[in-house]
């Protein structure tokens, strides 16, 4: 059922929006919250909140929520008659990622960034970027550095931009990297793509799957930092939110 909206309504919403962008929240409660967002929420809103039309849960655009504990109580009820299922969620954690959505909103009302086009991206990524010489998107590329063809599914786009500007900021489990050295001196590097107790399982600089015998190894280990450059002061701000763009808009479905 839709209902009219009046002026005093507007003027509610609007300010709970400004309560929202002001409101002092716990890290460690955002923390929580980004969690659970990301394995229960991000499937069907997408990391950045936009995936369903009409709500932009990054930027405090909802349908039918105007406070705080509407939005805890449609998290923990669902919505029925839509997609939007119940969540099996406490009171306190869907509060933490309610203060996770109200994070996001204020940082997207800080940040400067010009509009970023995809079409522009995908020509700065596979050009003056020369990302596609380790990374492959949408089959083209390297597979020397991960696929990045799902990544607008599992990153949000100021996750991608620090990973651009600063790539030993977060290192992912799935992003390592290895050195190992054999008994007979030759040193092998590359991607770890699996490792136990007798294998390591990576892809090496020339994009060739390797399976190295533990037993064979005289030194092994996983890379604190990453391989990829920053490209701090190589983009121009408007280059950086193009590429931005492009890799929000790689999608698993696309």
């Amino acid at each position: 059922m839709f209902h009219r909206i009046n002026l005093a309504g507007l003027i509610l919403l609007a300010s709970a929006v400004a309560a929202w962008a002001q409101h002092e929240v716990d890290p460690t409660e955002v923390e929580g919250g980004a969690r659970f967002y990301r394995t229960t929420c991000s499937g069907c809103h997408g990391p950045d909140g936009n995936l369903v039309p009409g709500v932009d849960l990054g930027h405090n655009k909802f349908k039918r929520a105007s406070t705080d504990q509407e939005l805890i109580q449609i998290i923990r009820t669902g919505i029925a008659g839509t997609a939007m299922p119940p969540g099996n969620f406490t009171n306190e954690q869907a509060a933490s990622i309610v203060a996770y959505l109200r994070s996001l909103a204020a940082d997207a009302a800080k940040s400067a960034a010009p509009p970023g086009d995809a079409a522009r991206g995908k020509v700065v990524f596979e050009g003056k970027g020369a990302c596609t010489s380790c990374h492959r998107a949408r089959g083209v590329g390297s597979r020397v550095a991960p696929d990045l063809n799902d990544i607008g599914s599992l990153r949000r786009s100021a996750e991608i931009e620090k990973s651009i500007l600063d790539p030993d900021a977060e290192v992912t489990e799935d992003h390592q990297s290895v050195r190992a050295v054999m008994k007979d001196g030759t040193v092998v590097t590359g991607r770890l793509l699996n490792w136990d107790t007798f294998t390591v399982e990576l892809i090496d600089s020339k994009e060739q799957l390797r399976a190295l015998q533990r037993s064979s190894l005289k030194e092994f280990a996983i890379l604190k930092n990453s391989t990829m450059p920053s490209y701090k002061g190589k983009l121009s701000s408007q280059e950086l939110s193009d590429v931005v763009a492009y890799l929000a808009s790689l999608i698993a479905a696309q």
